[in-house]
């Protein structure tokens, strides 16, 4: 919610997680010259009954993702944050997996669980995404930005 009412995405502890994998900082996360934030939806979808975001309107991706991909110049790295932009990107199913077989899509495709509150257990469950993935991907982040 607080991201939806200040209209700036990942402007929340989720972006504070994110900013910090990828090794930049507001700043540089932040520059449309250099970083193109894609959102699988361009709105808040609301709640369900038990308080969780409700998924991105899978109309939002069909009617306008590939155009907006298409508009972007050169890019040089993906990353698919969460489930559904996985899914979209990749057809996969299991962010677990996805995550798990990241080499099979870098460096230009990096998947990446949503960075969450919600997802610290799984973060603490997957040890292996922060010693493996997590070095590879600030590599990735630095190189594309230069």
């Amino acid at each position: 919610m607080r991201v939806h009412q200040s209209g700036v995405p990942f402007d929340d502890q989720s972006g504070d997680r994110l900013r910090d994998w990828m090794g930049v900082g507001r700043d540089t996360f932040y520059d449309r010259d250099r970083i193109a934030i894609v959102p699988m939806a361009f709105c808040f979808p609301g709640y369900d009954a038990k308080g969780s975001d409700l998924p991105p309107p899978a109309v939002c991706a069909k009617i306008w993702r590939q155009g907006v991909l298409d508009s972007l110049p050169s890019v040089q790295l993906t990353l698919l944050i969460g489930g559904h932009a996985q899914r979209w990107h990749l057809g996969t199913r299991n962010v677990t997996d996805t995550v798990a077989d990241w080499r099979a899509h870098a460096p230009a495709v990096i998947p990446l669980p949503h960075p969450s509150w919600r997802n610290t257990g799984w973060l603490k469950k997957n040890p292996r995404f922060e010693a493996e993935l997590l070095p590879v991907l600030r590599a990735q982040v630095a190189e594309v930005l230069g």
